[in-house]
């Protein structure tokens, strides 16, 4: 029966897991050994196991917590919390990829500003207090934003 099955210690080398994880994985009742040998208690995983720790790994990776996991790895989460546990959580990583897209546009507009501005070409000749200025002028988009919108929002 051995030879079918895995020890902790493969199977978590062979995901890049720790043994430690894998008994939190055990302890938490999402992925319990098929066999735990009473004499030397090592654990042995079936390839069953194997698929199910893919899964909690690329559900973890998903950001889901190891709870949700369970729910899902489990099989008896109905189909519409299980539905809406996966829209939740498409929407949350629609909400960062939008946060990182805003970032991304800060930073396109921080670039913009530090090439076409004039006193940026004299860096190295302002003093430190001179380029902090400069820098928070460049930086500081919120502030600029927020005062472009209320100056449209004023006027129209």
């Amino acid at each position: 029966m051995k030879d079918d099955l895995m020890l902790i210690g493969e199977i978590a080398d062979f995901f890049g897991v720790s043994r430690k994880a894998m008994r939190l994985y055990e302890k938490k009742g999402i992925i319990k050994p098929l066999k735990v040998d009473a004499a030397n208690g090592y654990r042995y995983y079936s390839a069953e196991q194997v698929q199910q720790l893919n899964a909690l790994l690329e559900l973890k990776a998903l950001g889901f917590s190891l709870d949700e996991i369970k729910m899902i790895i489990d099989g008896k989460t109905p189909k519409a919390l299980l539905l809406e546990m996966l829209e939740k959580k498409r929407q949350a990583w629609q909400e960062a990829m939008n946060s990182a897209r805003y970032k991304e546009e800060c930073l396109d507009e921080i670039i913009k500003n530090l090439r076409v501005s004039n006193a940026a070409q004299k860096i190295t000749e302002m003093t430190e207090e001179e380029w902090a200025w400069l820098l928070v002028k460049m930086v500081c988009l919120e502030d600029v934003r927020a005062q472009k919108t209320l100056s449209e929002a004023l006027w129209v």
